[in-house]
């Protein structure tokens, strides 16, 4: 069991590697929404998904995740809502 029950927002998602991916916005059915706030420039505007088949681990204050931050990336889902 990865935890994923857990999830909240404010959590850090944090990849395998030990490097941030994001901030826990909400969860969403079977994914989680990242903050935009840190979105790189070009990806203003719009939120970031995370799969919860991605989450490996919940401990503490963050979400840890079962790739590497540069990979984990690739697999984000944009969506363009508000």
């Amino acid at each position: 069991m990865s935890g994923y029950e857990s999830v909240r927002e404010d959590m850090d998602v944090i990849g395998a590697d030990g490097v941030h991916v994001g901030t826990v916005d909400r969860v969403e059915e079977d994914r989680i929404k990242l903050t935009r706030a840190e979105n790189a420039e070009g990806h203003r505007g719009h939120h970031h998904y995370i799969s919860r088949g991605l989450v490996a681990d919940v401990e503490g204050d963050q979400v840890r995740l079962s790739a590497n931050a540069d990979v984990a990336v690739t697999f984000e889902e944009e969506g363009s809502d508000s």
